[in-house]
């Protein structure tokens, strides 16, 4: 019997991925002046589509959601198609800063779900009291 919930290992790996993202958009702020620098961003798409890979392989019914043990990690890439500089810098501030508001939303929800879990395991040691 597994103590700890596939629950808590998918937050685990959404705290990672939202970490992730804040160290890519912190960098891209950081850089926002440095001539020729071309911003980052973490590709969803990829994480999310090996993330529900991974997800579909322990689905009891095909209702329900299923957690895995697998690693599913962001990929990072350039956008070097773009420039919003004459210095041919690819930062847009204001995308950095509506990514930044959107990436902590997130990361709070994780953390309020993850304490939950925590608190519910709390409340199961002491007996239900």
């Amino acid at each position: 019997m597994e103590i700890f919930s596939g629950t808590i290992h998918s937050l685990e790996k959404a705290l990672d991925y939202s970490t992730a993202k804040q160290n890519v958009i912190s960098q891209n702020i950081a850089n926002a002046d440095t001539p020729n620098y071309k911003a980052q961003e973490i590709t969803k798409n990829n994480f999310q589509n090996e993330l529900n890979s991974a997800m579909d392989t322990y689905r009891t019914d095909n209702r329900h959601f299923a957690f895995t043990e697998n690693e599913a990690k962001p990929f990072t890439i350039s956008r070097n198609n773009v420039s919003y500089n004459n210095n041919g810098n690819s930062v847009d501030v204001d995308k950095e800063m509506s990514d930044l508001a959107t990436n902590q939303i997130y990361y709070n929800a994780v953390t309020d779900r993850l304490a939950g879990k925590f608190s519910s395991l709390q409340n199961v040691i002491r007996g239900g009291k």
